[in-house]
């Protein structure tokens, strides 16, 4: 099985550049899967209904978020949708009573595939739950249903925190990646027991800017501390960064890829 990850996508230009990515992928890479970070898709702030369903024709089959998956209140009304909300997870190590579902068990080619999404803690303003003990409570949830291949997407701020989950699942995850830091990392690599792993898959977002934002208010927030508003463009080059995992019949990692293209909007 092959699946293909796209780290956090960031607002139109990046949502615009993923049918393009998609279809290099697919004519190279033939994935059975394909999964992305969602959380900053309707202009960095959050998911709408439209920025998702622009997502799913493009080709994207299930989506990850974090800690920004809130910025954006029609959120709720997606998570209750019957379509778009299935398609949709958010870090599992919220409070069970908050909307939304923490993993999803999808079929595909006759193999349970388990999908889970946690929340680092460390740096984070979240008061959310241990994410080790959550993914040990998840895996344990679905235990009956003989998952194949279980698929990690770690949304945290400390690279500390994400290796750690990693060497935390190994052996037990087929694959561990990271998000939120928009930085593809050089990590890449299989560990022990066949867990892919990465701390940070990178973005898909304008290139030339600060983390998928317009460089100059970021550069003057810094220099003078002043409050500054985010803006994203909506030309230009446009980054996509995946990660492409290879997993065999038992649903251990046996190769993991970094691909990056740079698409001009």
């Amino acid at each position: 099985m092959k699946i293909i990850f796209f780290g956090d996508i960031v607002g139109r230009i990046g949502r615009e550049a993923i049918p393009l990515a998609i279809s290099d992928l697919k004519a190279s890479h033939d994935p059975d899967l394909i999964i992305a970070n969602a959380e900053n898709i309707a202009h960095g702030k959050g998911v709408t209904a439209k920025t998702l369903q622009e997502l799913v024709d493009a080709g994207v089959d299930l989506f990850t978020t974090g800690n920004h998956v809130w910025r954006n209140k029609e959120v709720f009304s997606v998570m209750s949708d019957k379509q778009l909300g299935d398609r949709l997870i958010r870090p599992a190590n919220y409070p069970a009573d908050v909307p939304g579902q923490g993993s999803k068990m999808l079929t595909i080619a006759t193999k349970n595939v388990l999908v889970l999404n946690l929340l680092g803690r460390v740096y984070g303003n979240d008061l959310v739950n241990d994410p080790f003990r959550t993914f040990d409570d998840i895996l344990l949830s679905h235990a009956a249903q003989k998952p194949s291949v279980i698929l990690v997407d770690i949304h945290a701020e400390a690279t500390s925190e994400k290796v750690a989950l990693g060497w935390y699942a190994a052996g037990r995850a087929s694959a561990v990646w990271g998000t939120h830091t928009h930085v593809p990392t050089a990590d890449a690599r299989v560990l022990p027991g066949g867990t892919a792993y990465i701390t940070d898959a990178g973005m898909c977002g304008y290139k030339d800017g600060v983390l998928g934002i317009t460089k100059e208010p970021i550069i003057n927030n810094f220099r003078t501390q002043l409050p500054v508003t985010h803006e994203i463009p909506v030309a230009g080059d446009a980054i996509v960064s995946a990660v492409i995992t290879t997993v065999d019949a038992a649903g251990r990692a046996t190769d993991i890829e970094s691909w990056q293209r740079t698409y001009n909007l």
